[in-house]
């Protein structure tokens, strides 16, 4: 990231500005949120997996050849979720590490077949995270909201089952307001989930796939017509589709970008070569996220800091992006309006000193 200067010819700090910045987050996974502290508090409580349990040790483990290594190694840490005692301790503290950034509002990506599948009881893990909604709001100020994803490595049985518990009224957590699909792309058609989707679309739920982040752009175009995506996860590869490009800034469909992640699980070979201003410059409303941040080293803040050096942006530039994620959020308008406020008016005291 670069320095600005004002008109005193003073350096000021985008990285401090980042820092305080009042934020929305949409692109972050429930259990790849997981500190090194507390994957090592859970891997001590589970001793027979192969998590190490030291946190420095942790570096490497979460140090990843390509994509499928990265989903080896995730579901591995998803393995450590086996109760909802660990559940609730385990999204309690992502809102703490959230509301530290300065994260007002946040969609978090829940994937709860893979902890049912485990033998967490569906009322049971639904309790555990109402409840660390509900607690993390009252300590921490920090709104949370759920996005429950189908694990697409898991084919259409997890399809069934993450769409039934999103649907049953006896079930459905009441922070629940989208649906999405996550793991790999490749070998895993976007297509066969239409039928899932229209049914949670159909509950109330908004559409939210990740689309062409290890595939091209006809994952993305699959996303769209087939799922009726709403925002697009990644969607990396839609660079490479003009016309793909020019059908999101109509439509004003947004992009989650989540740089680091792309470099990470090697989607993206450099981030000098990441596709973020092409986006922009096509007029793509794209938002800022951190994927699964400790798992890559990074945080959103450090993600607004890369997207602010890629763009080569100012405080209001960087201010934008986070306005950005407000637009694309699913609060009500009410919410919106309020964190656009708060975001404008610590922008305009930050420049005012």
């Amino acid at each position: 990231m670069t320095d600005h200067l004002d008109a005193a010819g003073q350096v000021r700090d985008l990285h401090a500005f980042v820092a305080g910045l009042p934020k929305a987050e949409l692109h972050v996974h429930h259990v790849g949120s997981a500190s090194p502290r507390i994957v090592s508090e859970l891997a001590a409580r589970h001793p027979d997996s192969k998590v190490p349990t030291d946190p420095e040790a942790l570096a490497d483990y979460f140090t990843f050849t390509d994509f499928a290594h990265f989903i080896e190694v995730y579901l591995s840490v998803v393995d450590l979720v086996r109760t909802p005692e660990d559940v609730r301790l385990l999204t309690f503290e992502v809102a703490r590490e959230l509301a530290r950034q300065q994260v007002r509002y946040a969609e978090l990506t829940i994937t709860p077949f893979s902890s049912t599948r485990r033998g967490i009881d569906e009322r049971g893990f639904m309790d555990a995270i109402e409840d660390a909604r509900k607690a993390a709001e009252t300590e921490f100020g920090t709104v949370l909201r759920w996005c429950f994803d189908i694990p697409g490595e898991a084919g259409l049985e997890s399809a069934e089952e993450t769409v039934r518990m999103a649907t049953d009224d006896r079930l459905r957590p009441e922070g629940l307001v989208s649906f999405g699909l996550g793991g790999p792309e490749i070998g895993v058609p976007r297509p066969q989930f239409k039928p899932y989707f229209d049914r949670a679309v159909a509950a109330g739920l908004r559409s939210v796939p990740h689309a062409g982040e290890t595939t091209g752009p006809e994952t993305v175009w699959d996303a769209l017509h087939e799922l009726g995506a709403e925002r697009i996860g990644h969607g990396t590869s839609s660079a490479g589709d003009p016309g793909l490009l020019q059908y999101l800034a109509e439509r004003r469909i947004p992009l989650e970008v989540c740089p680091t992640s792309n470099i990470a699980t090697r989607a993206v070979t450099t981030l000098d070569e990441h596709p973020l201003k092409e986006f922009v410059r096509a007029g793509v409303l794209v938002t800022v996220g951190s994927d699964d941040p400790p798992m890559f080293g990074t945080d959103l803040n450090n993600e607004f800091a890369v997207a602010a050096r890629l763009l080569d942006l100012d405080e209001r530039g960087v201010a934008g992006l986070a306005r950005n994620g407000v637009e694309a959020s699913f609060l009500d308008a009410a919410g919106k309006a309020r964190l656009a406020a708060e975001i404008d008016a610590y922008t305009e005291t930050w420049l005012a000193s």
